[in-house]
């Protein structure tokens, strides 16, 4: 069975990039908390669907960068330095909103899900332009 034998050889690397793309994953998500002024975990902890939604966003809109980073990288250090990019990029997005909208600290803290919403979906909607950005 080729199959199985292609399985065999192929699964070690499949795990070399699942472990970067999830500490990957991870670390955006660390930046993120750092960055934002409202505490994020507490807040879902507390039921606060605008931090949920906010967070969600912002995870799905660096995931999108660094899925299509993984599919197209041609090593782990490929994948490394561009998802380092897209990061950087999501950052920036995330605090050029923060500048469009100066309430958005108070909105996410007092759930106004219209703030949760609006910051998730920025996030996402760049990230997708980041993402389509990545293979060219």
């Amino acid at each position: 069975m080729p199959e199985l034998a292609w399985l065999a050889q192929s699964f070690p690397n499949f795990v070399r990039y699942v472990v970067v793309g999830f500490a990957l994953a991870a670390l955006f998500l660390w930046i993120y908390v750092l960055i934002t002024p409202w505490p994020e975990f507490r807040l879902i902890r507390a039921g606060n669907s605008a931090a949920a939604t906010a967070l969600v966003g912002a995870l799905f809109g660096f995931c999108l960068p660094l899925a299509n980073t993984i599919a197209h990288s041609v090593s782990l250090t490929d994948l490394v330095v561009w998802s380092l990019v897209a990061l950087v990029v999501q950052v920036l997005v995330h605090v050029g909103m923060r500048f469009m909208l100066p309430g958005l600290k108070e909105a996410i803290e007092a759930d106004k899900a219209a703030a949760g919403i609006a910051a998730g979906g920025f996030a996402t909607c760049f990230g997708l332009i980041n993402a389509a950005c990545l293979t060219s």
